[in-house]
């Protein structure tokens, strides 16, 4: 059974947090809702946001990371692959366990505490 709490890096190619399971190297998120093939780009961001647990991501922060760029001229594609990766690991997305869009801001992986934004 995966381990609650923090995210924990189990090897080089699995990581493990909230619930889910990772595999990097086969693209497969394992969680409550099943287990889930990602695209490429899904993983990079599911990734990032398992190597952040509970902090709040701006979008600007998300979009360097994870598509290696500072235009931000237009986020949708940021929002749409987060709702593809919600789809995928949420039973519910109105109210999301893993992945809660921080309104005004980006989004948060896991539970939050303090000020640990990163922008």
């Amino acid at each position: 059974m995966p381990k609650k709490g923090p995210t924990a890096e189990k090897s080089s190619s699995i990581l493990e947090g909230d619930g889910l399971t990772l595999d990097l190297n086969k693209r497969l998120v394992t969680g409550d809702n099943g287990v889930h093939h990602l695209t490429p780009m899904e993983c990079r961001l599911l990734k990032t946001f398992m190597t952040y647990p509970g902090r709040v991501m701006s979008r600007k922060f998300l979009m360097r990371k994870v598509w290696k760029t500072e235009y931000l001229g237009d986020t949708r594609t940021l929002e749409v692959h987060v709702c593809w990766i919600k789809k995928k690991v949420e039973k519910d997305t109105r109210n999301p366990r893993y992945i809660k869009t921080v309104r005004g801001t980006g989004y948060q992986f896991g539970e939050g505490g303090g000020d640990n934004s990163e922008r």
